[in-house]
């Protein structure tokens, strides 16, 4: 995202941005497309709708990766729990008001839960 921008996210989402496989960008144009988000874009049309596709098949591509992941007992039931769970708490959190200091001991807590996730 261009410097300036004004975004509508906490540090927390966009640190958990930052580590995923999309661009703020990307996510504000899904948020739109699911009619979650009102944002205006300052773009062309035509480069709106080419980062349209670009989202859509990055997103595709996550939830064929989450089926294949889940079929090969790669992602396990346990790991489902632990990620919805953490989903239901940065719900909670990303609309909320956080000191900085927690922001950090946050992060910290996410990166070791996925991390134990991912452990190979």
């Amino acid at each position: 995202m261009p410097e300036g921008e004004r975004t509508n996210f906490n540090n927390i989402i966009r640190n958990i941005i930052k580590k995923s496989l999309f661009t703020e960008r990307q996510i504000e144009i899904i948020l739109n497309q699911k009619n979650l988000s009102q944002n205006k874009f300052n773009i062309t049309k035509g480069a709106y709708y080419r980062q349209v596709s670009q989202s859509r098949r990055k997103l595709m591509a996550l939830f064929y990766s989450i089926v294949l992941f889940r079929s090969l007992g790669i992602l396990l039931p346990d790991d489902n729990d632990v990620m919805s769970k953490l989903s239901e708490r940065i719900v909670v959190i990303k609309d909320g008001d956080v000191f900085s200091e927690r922001e950090e001991q946050i992060m910290v807590v996410i990166d070791r839960l996925i991390s134990q996730i991912c452990e190979m």
